[in-house]
């Protein structure tokens, strides 16, 4: 069981523009069967960004040892030339890389980190450390999207990199959750198909709530519970919930389950907001066409919903933010500052 996480977060240092910027692959080591989609967010990083990505041992490797992605980790905390941390993709086995670090050097060398999905492992354990990372922002995912980076997930990178204070949310007019092919060569010349964004739904009492962001990618934060990974409830208490879900496409029946888990050990009742991020309903596996993915959408924000009224009746509920597995996205502080302005409908982040 870890320690409870500090009360006061620790805003790292912000990276500058010609910084040196670690590119890690703490989950998958995808760059290695997509290497022309992984250069091509190399090469935005350095031209968009301004910065030099550092790679290490294990950036390139499939199926690389827990121990040695955790030790490439460790190192990067610990260059003082290095000024920040980027996943270069999620995956599924990131859970098993946690337990190696050395959290000491973490904790003496705290560094803004940024991923999502998969990442959630590494994220929520920098929050029990009390270092504020950064829920968003893929090397190969949205710096290596097709045709150009989108202008909403770069201006929000930008911002989360180098910005400080407060900034509001901004709500879409587009999206889509139908990426490239990244086998089809000819994929990363053409911007996805995008379609029209509904704007954010809210649910709940109309009032104000400030607190820490906690949560992620909502069947990681399913394994976490089950490994006994996350601290007692009372600890997250006040904290406003950061949930989406991933390609995987879980049923709402599984959505509901899992946090009516969080509801049944007390976790789910103790925050006062909770940010749903909105459900990507299409893959490769599963191409479900517009009014099945519309279908999909209503049944995720029913099961959140119904788990909601029940454990957190109180709770103000805003959906179909750009947060998680979406395009264009939004990064947002995990284990920073949010506020919900439920009656003007803002949300406002402190990077």
């Amino acid at each position: 069981m870890p320690d409870p996480p500090s009360p006061r977060p620790n805003y790292p240092a912000k990276p500058r523009p010609g910084d040196r910027v670690a590119v890690l692959s703490p989950s998958a080591g995808l760059p290695a069967l997509f290497p022309e989609v992984y250069e091509l967010g190399l090469r935005r990083l350095r031209s968009e960004l301004d910065l030099i990505p550092v790679e290490y041992p294990t950036t390139r490797m499939i199926d690389a040892d827990p121990r040695d992605r955790a030790r490439d980790l460790t190192a990067a905390f610990a260059d003082p030339s290095v000024t920040a941390v980027l996943a270069s993709i999620g995956g599924d086995d990131q859970i098993r890389v946690v337990p190696h670090l050395d959290d000491a050097v973490l904790r003496a060398n705290p560094k803004p980190f940024y991923g999502y999905s998969d990442n959630t492992n590494l994220l929520a354990h920098l929050f029990d450390l009390g270092i504020v990372g950064y829920h968003g922002g893929s090397v190969m995912v949205h710096l290596g999207r097709g045709g150009a980076m989108h202008p909403t997930t770069l201006d929000s990178l930008r911002t989360a990199l180098f910005g400080t204070g407060w900034h509001e949310l901004p709500e879409v007019t587009e999206y889509t959750d139908e990426p490239a092919d990244w086998r089809d060569p000819t994929g990363l010349d053409r911007a996805p198909a995008m379609y029209p964004a509904s704007g954010w739904t809210w649910h709940g009492p109309r009032r104000q709530v400030e607190g820490r962001i906690w949560g992620g990618n909502l069947e990681v934060l399913s394994w976490l519970l089950r490994a006994g990974r996350i601290g007692p409830s009372e600890a997250y208490a006040g904290c406003v919930l950061l949930v989406e879900t991933s390609e995987e496409l879980p049923s709402d029946v599984e959505v509901y389950r899992i946090l009516r888990d969080m509801g049944e050990r007390g976790l789910l009742g103790g925050f006062p907001a909770v940010l749903v991020g909105r459900a990507k309903a299409w893959d490769r596996d599963r191409p479900n066409n517009p009014e099945q993915k519309r279908a999909y959408a209503r049944a995720q924000r029913d099961a959140v919903r119904r788990a909601c009224a029940e454990y957190a009746p109180d709770a103000v509920l805003v959906f179909d933010l750009e947060i998680g597995h979406t395009d264009p996205q939004l990064i947002v502080p995990y284990g920073g500052e949010v506020r919900i302005d439920a009656t003007a409908k803002r949300i406002t982040v402190r990077y």
